[in-house]
């Protein structure tokens, strides 16, 4: 059973974030009246969820590219090319390439990666006027891709644009000039690129634009640089950056980014959106003031709540492990999830998750153990920072930092467990019956699992978890936004 406010509503305006929770390097591609996104995946797993929609604002996952792990996925960008789609994404593991994906359509099945063996970071597909695609990176670099778009041209590297220098007294992480994204439109390409970092301080990153009447160059920075981007650190949304553009059948455009929530950091980057205008001397001129008001939807649309099929426990379109794919430790029927046992600790246990991207929200579930196994619902940011409840059959647990203590008797192999986030403090709940609960005595407070303090471009999501010889069986789950 699945409880949440998340309906299909009919829409004429949106608030952001249009994907809440950890979607960051939003790339999208519009291919008709149908609209596809993915995201850097980092080391969640399965990784380059492709999620669609038919109106820019509500998306449902339809697929997945990437079945094995890798390392850290960063940046993808999705595109159409002779009728195939591709997904570009670099690989941050023991070494760092960059790989590509295909599949006949964004529903796939992809085909396994082929390795591109190049450096830089970011990749963006791009048909030139001169009939050739190339790849551009990070850095303002650039090569020429093979006829079938699945390796590079050797020795066809080239630096071929600089940047925009933004003034000095900005405080931003760094120049980091990378997340390119080129379109050729009218006359022009325009050359969409990511600077100033995207972490660090509130005011770190940012969407440049440039645009040349050849692939080739020269390149124009745009006059009124920067598109987009974060002022003060009194806005709600930090560090915004990393743009694409995407337009609607109709015409009108639209520039979809991520950004930082303020006081919510832990969430990760959230995928934002804004309407952009093209102004009469051929530049981009954005409409959405700071992100934080009401905007016009591009159309009215009856949209699936992202989150509302999640009590099928859908492996790899809503649920994912942490740095490993193990399908055959998953067993789903009724409605019931049976995980098998794995690891010590929570933190090698490899959990079960999903993106919430709420402020307030809590998660329940009813427990069955089997097996020399302890099983429960957490909190989790990393291996070694992560919060949960948890039971045996002796006792009932709390995990701080991967940690286990006993708070209590258990009762057996049965108990309905309750995982509440408020705003970053943590509370725990617990049931012999589903009806009757109790509040354990410890609560925790966890902003401080996020990217700036721990690194690792990770976020704190939700999950079931279980750990030792054998399995437990989750049912009635739920997950409520308080």
């Amino acid at each position: 059973m699945l409880l949440l406010a998340l309906g299909a509503v009919a829409q004429t305006t949106f608030v952001n974030p249009i994907l809440g929770g950890d979607f960051p390097d939003p790339t999208v591609l519009r291919d008709g009246e149908d609209y596809y996104l993915t995201n850097s995946a980092f080391d969640y797993q399965p990784g380059l969820v492709v999620y669609h929609s038919r109106d820019l604002v509500n998306w449902v996952p339809v697929s997945y590219a990437l079945k094995t792990y890798l390392g850290s996925i960063w940046a993808p960008d999705i595109k159409k090319h002779a009728g195939r789609y591709y997904i570009y994404f670099t690989v941050h593991g023991e070494r760092r390439t960059n790989c590509v994906v295909t599949a006949d359509t964004p529903a796939g099945p992809w085909s396994d990666p082929v390795d591109l063996g190049i450096g830089d970071i970011d990749p963006c597909f791009v048909e030139g006027d001169d009939g050739k695609c190339y790849l551009v990176m990070s850095g303002g670099n650039r090569w020429t891709l093979s006829d079938d778009c699945l390796s590079v041209v050797p020795d066809s590297k080239v630096h071929f644009y600089d940047g925009w220098s933004y003034p000095g007294e900005w405080l931003t992480e760094g120049f980091c000039l990378e997340g390119p994204k080129i379109y050729r439109i009218g006359k022009y390409y325009y050359y969409l690129s990511a600077e100033g970092g995207t972490a660090g301080p509130p005011t770190s990153h940012m969407v440049v634009v440039a645009r040349s009447t050849s692939i080739d160059g020269p390149w124009e920075n745009m006059p009124t640089n920067p598109l987009i981007h974060t002022y003060s650190r009194d806005e709600r949304w930090w560090s915004k950056g990393h743009g694409s553009l995407v337009d609607t059948p109709d015409g009108q455009w639209y520039c979809i980014y991520h950004a930082y929530e303020n006081g919510f950091y832990n969430l990760g980057r959230q995928t934002l959106m804004e309407p952009v205008h093209f102004t009469s001397d051929g530049w981009i001129a954005a409409d959405g003031g700071d992100a934080s008001g009401v905007m016009p939807s591009p159309v009215q649309q009856q949209g699936e709540g992202r989150l509302s099929r999640l009590g099928e426990f859908r492996l790899g379109l809503d649920w994912r492990f942490y740095k490993s794919f193990n399908p055959e430790r998953v067993t789903v029927s009724d409605g019931a999830l049976t995980l098998q046992g794995r690891g010590s600790s929570l933190g090698t246990s490899a959990p079960l998750m999903f993106i919430a991207g709420a402020h307030r929200y809590e998660i329940e579930a009813e427990v069955r153990l089997t097996g020399r196994v302890r099983a429960g619902l957490c909190l989790y940011y990393n291996d070694k920072y992560n919060v949960g409840t948890a039971f045996d059959g002796e006792r009932r647990y709390r995990y701080r930092r991967d940690q286990a203590n006993g708070v209590g008797p258990s009762g057996g192999t049965r108990l309905w467990l309750r995982l509440r986030n408020d705003a970053h403090v943590v509370t725990a709940y617990w049931s012999r019956d589903g009806v009757e609960w109790h509040r354990e005595t410890w609560g925790q407070e966890i902003s401080g699992f996020n990217h700036n303090t721990l690194y690792e471009f990770q976020s704190v999501l939700p999950g079931v978890f279980c750990e030792g010889e054998g399995a437990a069986t989750f049912t009635n789950f739920k997950y409520r936004e308080l």
